[in-house]
């Protein structure tokens, strides 16, 4: 049997698309994680009943309320995983909660934009922070050279369309004005990351997941969510130090900032 892609691994957002079929995944493997912890913002809400299916069958997995533009709910939630880690360190942290709001030049307002900035930017910069002492002891107790999601790692969840670069793609189709740019502060946030944290051997990443039939991405979407993830996992068992600091695809190509 081949080494789990992590021992432990907190991913946020959970209790649908993305996040959810992530957690469903790991779970089937044969070298699945042996602790997933999957974080929402309300568990106890009937959004959130698929996942604590999930949680029921499944003693590797825990269900964690974190609302993570909530510097208490975040502490809260760091407490809770630190004991069921007991002294254990945290290998991967997904930041993979985010939020969009349809908007354009003419209608995005100051509101709509410090709303989905502190979902999409300033939560994961929270969230890392205060997990971050767990993925120095990861790291710390991991002898193997070099980087990887088996020692300790950040992904963030980012998009193409926050490239700058190709930002003319799908523009007139889906300007989402507050997401596009809250997404590109998330690239320069993983790069700063990648270079603060790179001295304790944490990698740090951001993903584009494509563009995914789920709640955020529309019925019209190419990608399944099933299709998305299994890439995804592909990319973070291949990711090595080359890979810190770069913004990867489902499928492990480079997309230019």
């Amino acid at each position: 049997m081949s080494s789990p892609l992590a021992r432990t691994i907190l991913i946020t957002g959970c209790n649908r698309g993305l996040g959810l079929e992530m957690v469903r995944q790991l779970l089937a493997k044969p070298n699945a994680p042996e602790q997933i912890f999957a974080t929402c913002r309300t568990p106890e809400s009937p959004q959130s009943q698929a996942l604590n299916e999930l949680a029921a069958k499944h003693s590797n997995l825990k269900v964690i309320q974190l609302e993570v533009t909530d510097p208490e709910s975040v502490n809260k939630a760091v407490k809770e995983v630190e004991a069921h880690l007991k002294g254990a360190g945290l290998n991967v942290l997904f930041n993979n909660a985010g939020i969009l709001t349809p908007c354009s030049l003419e209608n995005v307002d100051a509101e709509d934009m410090l709303h989905v900035y502190s979902t999409n930017v300033v939560g994961p910069l929270l969230v890392t922070k205060a997990f971050l002492h767990l993925l120095k002891k990861a790291a710390q107790d991991n002898n193997e050279a070099g980087m990887s999601c088996s020692k300790a790692a950040v992904i963030n969840m980012s998009t193409r369309l926050s490239s700058i670069a190709v930002c003319h793609e799908k523009f007139e189709y889906a300007p989402v004005v507050s997401y596009r740019c809250s997404k590109a502060a998330l690239n320069m946030l993983t790069q700063c990351q990648s270079l603060g944290y790179k001295s304790d051997g944490i990698l740090c990443t951001a993903i584009h997941p494509g563009w995914v039939q789920t709640d955020l991405g529309g019925s019209e979407a190419p990608l399944t969510p099933p299709d998305s993830v299994k890439g995804i996992l592909n990319v973070l068992y291949s990711l090595t130090e080359k890979d810190n600091g770069c913004l990867l695809d489902w499928e492990g190509k480079s997309v230019p900032w």
